[in-house]
């Protein structure tokens, strides 16, 4: 294989809504934090541990537009994307650096909304459409695969 991979794929809750930044040329960009959990037991305590992993993920124009309109903190979302580490100049002089998640393509999994529109005493639709998004120059999967 002469090429590399750099390939991402996450199942999580929003940790917070989507927070968006619009440039001039009517380009934009959305930011939220994902959390993923891995549980496993303590085999000498025999405690359940939960291990809290948080992800910092970027969207870009039409995505960040829907991702914004749909989603909130709490919700699950699969993306998948590539590793994208950064550097800039803090006001104070200091270099920070970041690592974030460029997200190519997701898929809403359970919305608050969603979820609230289920409880008793409110309609459900067997058939609700969830929205999916793939970048631009990525072809659409036609399957029907959950994820």
């Amino acid at each position: 294989m002469n090429g590399t991979v750099n390939k991402v794929m996450l199942i999580g809750h929003l940790g917070d809504d989507v927070k968006m930044h619009y440039f001039e040329g009517g380009n934009c960009i959305g930011r939220f934090p994902l959390a993923t959990n891995e549980v496993y037991i303590n085999k000498t305590t025999n405690e359940r541990i939960t291990s809290t992993e948080w992800h910092n993920l970027v969207v870009r124009n039409k995505a960040a537009e829907i991702c914004e309109k749909y989603l909130s903190k709490g919700d699950k979302i699969y993306v998948e994307g590539r590793i994208k580490s950064r550097q800039w100049q803090a006001e104070d002089g200091t270099t920070k650096y970041t690592t974030e998640i460029q997200v190519t393509e997701f898929t809403f999994l359970t919305t608050k909304k969603e979820i609230e529109n289920n409880k008793p005493g409110f309609p459900t639709s067997g058939d609700t459409a969830k929205p999916s998004f793939e970048a631009p120059g990525t072809p659409m999967q036609n399957d029907d695969m959950p994820f």
